[in-house]
């Protein structure tokens, strides 16, 4: 595993968390960072300040591109991924639209639904194709 896929897995892990326990994402980072166990890879803190600097934005985007899905009926594993993916396509210029739509496949592949790598898929590559004029 790349040490950027393991950045990705452990901001997701804080993402998730926080999601799950209706917790501000950047206060539960600080505790983890407090923590060290795991540690917090340097990406890991980037993507989750960055979603969460987004988030509004992001969701705003999920509800559009996630045709006949609320962000309250996706899994929260796939709501979290996505959050991340959107996050690297439209604000992180060091990271290859595909890289960041195979990452979350990726992960959603091993961690989620089996209807989820297609799902995440779909949603990414929309958004993809309209990124410019997101901007």
């Amino acid at each position: 595993m790349t040490a950027r896929r393991k950045a990705r897995k452990r901001a997701l892990d804080v993402l998730y968390e926080a999601d799950l326990r209706e917790l501000n994402a950047v206060t539960l980072l600080a505790d983890r960072l407090a923590q060290a166990d795991p540690p917090v890879p340097e990406y890991a803190v980037d993507l989750v300040e960055g979603v969460d600097e987004h988030r509004a934005r992001i969701d705003e985007l999920l509800e559009t591109y996630a045709e006949g899905w609320t962000l309250d009926r996706m899994p929260p594993v796939d709501r979290n991924l996505l959050r991340v993916a959107i996050y690297e396509l439209l604000w992180c210029d060091d990271v290859p639209d595909a890289v960041a739509i195979d990452e979350a496949v990726e992960l959603a592949r091993t961690l989620s639904t089996d209807d989820s790598p297609r799902f995440v898929n779909g949603v990414l590559g929309k958004i993809q194709l309209v990124k410019s004029e997101l901007a």
